[in-house]
């Protein structure tokens, strides 16, 4: 399973990784082996999203991470709270996004900032981008303001919203149809399956 990491932080070490790195741990704990982590630091591409926004066309960086986005099984989209609402980084990378990417995909939604008073940009800015997407938000969305790291709360929120993305990615990896046979003789004609359907 391909589990992909967006984190809008500008500063280095930002919150918002620190934030995005204990989301991750959560669901690779609880989603058991076999899960591929990339990280997607929307910092390094902040030219090419611009680039992109003009011109039409991603450069190579960019592009390489719109295609982990679109072929991922789950994704942790994680941004500093700017203005009460995501970062313009952060929302012009889903902008440049092919606009069916996410349809059906699992998304953990997280934000960071300086105050408690800026936890509702989950639920009123976040939530609702990522259902325009057809994306499948997890019910627990996870706030960390500055204070919130260390303190009692935090940890717990992070593991609930990591086992229902780890849930949902399992779930659909198990629900996944097999691959279609080569036409030979594991092929059922139609004829045979329509008579097995009627009896």
């Amino acid at each position: 399973m391909k589990l992909v990491v967006v984190s809008a932080g500008l500063s280095a070490p930002s919150s918002s990784r620190i934030l995005a790195d204990r989301l991750a741990q959560a669901v690779t704990a609880q989603a058991g082996p076999g899960v591929e982590v990339t990280f997607v630091e929307l910092r390094d591409l902040a030219v090419e999203i611009a680039h992109n926004l003009v011109t039409g066309f991603p450069g190579p960086a960019l592009k390489a991470a719109l295609d982990a986005v679109a072929g991922a099984d789950g994704l942790i989209a994680v941004s500093p709270v700017f203005a009460a609402s995501y970062s313009g980084l952060f929302k012009s990378f889903f902008d440049v996004l092919d606009r069916d990417a996410l349809t059906g995909k699992p998304v953990l939604v997280g934000a960071t900032g300086g105050t408690p008073r800026h936890s509702l940009v989950l639920e009123h800015a976040m939530r609702p981008l990522f259902a325009h997407l057809r994306a499948v938000v997890v019910p627990t969305a996870v706030y960390a303001a500055s204070q919130d790291f260390g303190a009692e709360g935090l940890a717990e929120r992070v593991e609930r919203a990591g086992g229902e993305l780890a849930r949902l990615m399992t779930g659909l990896a198990a629900a996944r149809p097999a691959p279609v046979a080569e036409w030979g003789d594991d092929v059922i004609p139609f004829e045979q399956q329509l008579a097995a359907l009627r009896a």
